[in-house]
């Protein structure tokens, strides 16, 4: 008699976890679907309203006189790639450099304190880089420029860059480090020569995220960079982006500069997206160095 009440008892609790694992299923792949039927909607939205102003003009011609139709974005083009440029000048050997002392110097007391302010600037609103970045570099400059907006970006690139640094540094065998010291390398030579080549696929990967992170920044370069609707040939002076342009277009009340600002946004979105392709493509030899191939 007990077991045939324990066997009914196994056979509910088994239908119910079944039931739970295919509900919990079903909530997943909804979730997934929303998703990508909101990633298809903004792709078809920018499509449908931007496809039409791009053409060869758009990417050769500087915008045109306020008020006149036609002309493009390379000026915004040009000044996107040279601020992400500026961006990982300033911020990748920082944050490769703070992501390896957390890892290798985890034990003391500094460490902590470098990773508990990490953690805050994650959470810190661009805008509030921005503003630091305006009362760093243009107040003392007196002017806009192209240094104090690659120098915004590149501190919003910090603690993305630290974080996945230390993250992959970590995941290389202590085995490796023990061999090194055992040969009688000294420690900065390890990291050099055996942990940094061992990891340099997944820090590759985390800078480019934290790349495609900062590329669609418009906040940070509004207080710094400023805009430009023309080229610059000159550090230490304003420069168009296309976060700025974009939001420059929005906001007019030309419907050609509306056009050409769901056009910019489908550049902007095809830079990011192949920045996304690049750390891929980093994360994929990882894993192919990792398993011997």
């Amino acid at each position: 008699m007990q077991t045939m009440d324990f066997d009914k008892a196994f056979q509910r609790t088994k239908a119910k976890r079944y039931f739970m694992d295919q509900a919990i299923v079903y909530v997943l792949f909804l979730c997934a679907f929303v998703l990508l039927f909101i990633l298809f909607s903004i792709l078809t939205h920018l499509v449908i309203n931007g496809v039409s102003s791009i053409n060869v003009n758009f990417f050769i011609h500087l915008p045109k006189p306020v008020g006149e139709v036609g002309g493009g974005m390379a000026n915004a083009i040009t000044g996107t790639l040279t601020l992400l440029f500026l961006a990982v000048l300033f911020g990748v050997p920082i944050g490769l450099a703070a992501g390896i002392y957390l890892n290798e110097y985890a034990d003391y007391r500094f460490a902590q304190v470098v990773r508990f302010t990490i953690d805050v600037m994650n959470g810190i609103p661009s805008i509030v880089f921005g503003i630091f970045a305006y009362v760093i570099c243009v107040l003392p400059m007196k002017t806009f420029s192209v240094l104090s907006g690659g120098f915004a970006l590149g501190i919003m690139m910090i603690p993305m860059v630290t974080r996945t640094t230390e993250q992959f540094v970590r995941m290389v065998p202590n085995q490796l480090r023990e061999a090194g010291l055992a040969l009688g390398a000294p420690k900065w030579r390890v990291i050099v020569d055996i942990v940094l080549p061992s990891s340099i696929g997944g820090i590759m990967t985390g800078i480019m995220v934290a790349l495609a992170r900062v590329a669609g920044e418009t906040a940070p370069l509004l207080f710094t960079a400023f805009g430009n609707r023309f080229w610059n040939h000159n550090l230490m002076q304003p420069i168009a982006a296309l976060p700025l342009q974009i939001f420059s277009y929005a906001i007019s009340p030309f419907e050609d500069w509306h056009r050409q600002a769901w056009a910019g946004a489908i550049v902007l979105i095809v830079v990011i997206f192949s920045i996304n392709l690049l750390a891929n493509y980093f994360m994929n030899r990882r894993h192919r160095f990792l398993n011997g191939q």
